[in-house]
């Protein structure tokens, strides 16, 4: 599938970093088959020695070979970087972007090429754990839907939707989620040093409870509040752990805080309005029943 396929990375930062790994580690491609742009040229160093990858300042020059051309640069900067690229980029190259707030329409027409998958990533991805939700321009044909999707794999999880609003609900909930999650355990690692732990125990404790919490959900299958009663006894310290976040309004401050991020993420696309929305995978018959 990736066979004679160059990729050119226009920006390197953290995300593109976490795709160039998971591409290597998963051995779709060869580090000569990469291009990673970077205006830093000591990121360039940076990347070429970890990885062996060609590197370059010229979004021209990555983007005139390649076959797959991932936008992974910073939302402010794309209006600058797009008619640079274009001059190179071909017409039939496959655009994957992970630019939060880009439109398909605005990439599409940016470079002139209807081939674009938009994705939104989060930052697990670096270790092999994201979560990714991509949506694909019809022109997008199926072997660069799966040459797509195969890239994502490497990175996690990945779910294909039909409608790109999706694209603004996921940034609210997978795409952030990774930073609610943090101060969630923040908050739990300071509670612990305010008992007396050291901050070293704490954080162990935290983790290793928050990582087997979430893997026995995943496994077990059964609905989150079932799990949740199986450890809250009536009258037990978890029932009035419980009870003291129900009293602070947990679930209405987590609803808000998506809400505010799904809102902020549509406005940064120039306020598109939900219209249908059906996820599902290309391969499946009907969309995904909630």
């Amino acid at each position: 599938m990736f066979e004679n396929v160059t990729v050119a990375f226009i920006g390197s930062g953290n995300m593109g970093e976490a795709m160039i790994h998971g591409l290597l580690d998963k051995q779709l491609v060869s580090p000569e088959q990469i291009t990673a742009a970077d205006p830093r040229t000591e990121r360039g160093q940076e990347l070429a020695q970890r990885f062996g990858v060609r590197t370059t300042t010229d979004n021209l020059d990555a983007a005139i070979q390649a076959d797959i051309l991932v936008l992974s640069v910073k939302p402010q900067v794309l209006e600058h970087v797009l008619p640079e690229v274009r001059r190179g980029a071909r017409t039939c190259s496959l655009v994957l972007s992970i630019v939060a707030g880009a439109s398909i329409r605005m990439i599409a027409d940016g470079l002139a090429n209807p081939n674009v998958v938009r994705v939104m990533p989060n930052t697990p991805a670096r270790i092999g754990q994201g979560m990714s939700v991509w949506t694909a321009t019809q022109e997008v044909p199926d072997l660069q839907r799966n040459q797509a999707r195969a890239l994502l794999q490497a990175l996690g999880e990945e779910i294909y939707v039909e409608d790109e609003d999706y694209l603004d609900m996921a940034t609210a909930l997978s795409g952030t989620g990774p930073a609610y999650v943090f101060l969630f355990l923040e908050a739990m690692v300071d509670a612990g040093v305010h008992l007396g732990f050291s901050r070293w125990v704490s954080e162990k404790l935290v983790l290793q409870t928050m990582r087997g919490a979430v893997e026995y959900a995943a496994a077990s299958g059964d609905h989150l509040a079932s799990l949740r009663n199986q450890v809250t006894s009536p009258g037990g310290t978890s029932a009035e752990a419980i009870y003291q976040l129900e009293k602070g309004s947990l679930r209405t401050v987590v609803a808000r805080a998506v809400w505010a991020a799904y809102q902020r993420s549509v406005g940064l696309g120039g306020g598109r309005k939900v219209s249908r929305l059906a996820g599902r995978h290309p391969d499946e018959n009907g969309p995904e029943e909630g």
